[in-house]
């Protein structure tokens, strides 16, 4: 019979406790030191356990993607349903899309997973495309309303969210890679300079 320290030594911790080491490994370490041998150590598990869980490195890059934006899709449905103009809650929703700086961890993650994307499976696509999808609906249905209320122009709001959103995935890349010349700042208020052209003339 096994005791209880030999149950402690085999139990794997929660698969949640285990993205979140391996977002704080990126936040802290970058990237490149986010090994299987290094998550392992840090969750208490062998290199080969984790395999048997996520099976290869980009399941489990997917995975801990999934699990960020979760907590940030939580995040932005909380920030899009509070009253008060659309105007402002269309900011919020720029300001959460923007990383925080160079190495933000969450876009470092993204565009370690867009790079293996090209050689992903089917399925991984797929499940990339649900992450994208989900900002596109929140953003479209905010426009939609904004422009039902009359505080924006009247825009299609399908077309005007995909191309906000390819304006923002370009502006984001250059504040993650550390661009100069592109800090935060600056993005937000190129953001919000062509938000104001662009759907002035509501109401």
């Amino acid at each position: 019979m096994s005791t209880p320290g030999a149950r402690r030594r085999n139990t794997a911790p929660p698969r949640e406790d285990v993205l979140a080491a391996a977002m704080e490994m990126i936040a802290e370490r970058g990237l490149e030191k986010l090994t299987m041998a290094a998550l392992g150590r840090e969750v208490g598990m062998s290199s080969g356990h984790l395999l048997y869980y996520f099976h290869s490195k980009d399941e489990l890059l997917l995975r801990t993607l999934e699990w960020s934006e979760g907590r940030l899709g939580v995040e932005r449905g909380r920030l899009l349903t509070r009253p008060g103009p659309a105007r402002d809650r269309l900011d919020a929703y720029v300001d959460l899309y923007v990383p925080d700086g160079h190495r933000d961890p969450h876009w470092t993650l993204w565009l370690e997973v867009w790079n293996r994307s090209q050689n992903a499976a089917d399925e991984a696509r797929d499940r990339q495309a649900a992450i994208e999808g989900a900002w596109h609906r929140d953003l479209v249905a905010l426009l939609a309303e904004g422009v039902s209320r009359g505080e924006f122009r009247p825009v299609d709001p399908d077309r005007f969210a995909s191309r906000l959103r390819a304006l923002l995935d370009g502006f984001a890349i250059h504040v993650a890679i550390g661009l100069r010349g592109t800090d935060r700042g600056r993005v937000l208020g190129h953001v919000r300079e062509f938000l104001d052209e662009s759907l002035a003339g509501g109401g």
